[in-house]
C-alpha cells in the first residue's frame, strides 16, 4: 500500500483521530485516493 494511504490510516485510527472522514471523502472526490484505499483506511 502507498505511503500516503498508510499514513492516512494511522492518522484516522489515532485517538483522537487526526484525519476526519470528511477529509477522506474530499481526498476520494479529488482522486487522490481510490475507493479501495478509502475502504482500507476506514475499515479497522
Amino acid at each position: 500500500m502507498r505511503t500516503l494511504v498508510e499514513s492516512l490510516k494511522r492518522l484516522y485510527n489515532a485517538d483522537p483521530p487526526k484525519v476526519t472522514i470528511e477529509k477522506l471523502d474530499a481526498l476520494l472526490a479529488e482522486g487522490k485516493i481510490t475507493q479501495a484505499e478509502y475502504e482500507y483506511i476506514t475499515v479497522s
